[in-house]
């Protein structure tokens, strides 16, 4: 059954794990086959900005030194087959509606969102 993964809170456990915790678990569902897409809301539609990284950090005498890479974490998703939406109004309001986005990503209005609900007979918000 096709599912819709929606993420609107960004940056989930980014410094801990290096990626989005919900952008790690639709990879490994993807991977068992799963029929998947993404729509980015919120600040989540920052993923879809290419070249956007966290700096490293350093804590003490401890760095992070593999922040994380959303947006190819993002493309990789596009990769295996998973649609991926970011809501334009949202890119606008972040200054990144003329930002270089993933390839694969598809930008749709708001007003667009109950047609894409209606492609997905299961919808998981995040």
């Amino acid at each position: 059954m096709k599912t819709l993964q929606v993420i609107e809170t960004a940056y989930r456990a980014t410094v801990e794990e290096q990626d989005d915790t919900i952008v790690w678990i639709t990879h490994a569902m993807a991977g068992a086959g799963a029929e998947l897409g993404v729509l980015l809301t919120g600040n989540a539609v920052c993923y879809g900005a290419r070249g956007d990284r966290a700096p490293a950090l350093t804590i003490g005498g401890w760095t992070q030194s593999h922040p994380p890479d959303l947006a190819a974490d993002v493309a990789g998703l596009a990769a295996k087959g998973v649609a991926i939406y970011a809501v334009e109004e949202d890119l606008e309001e972040r200054g990144l509606r003329d930002a270089a986005l993933v390839d694969a990503l598809e930008v749709i209005p708001r007003a667009g969102l109950p047609r894409l609900f209606g492609e997905y007979p299961r919808i998981w918000k995040w």
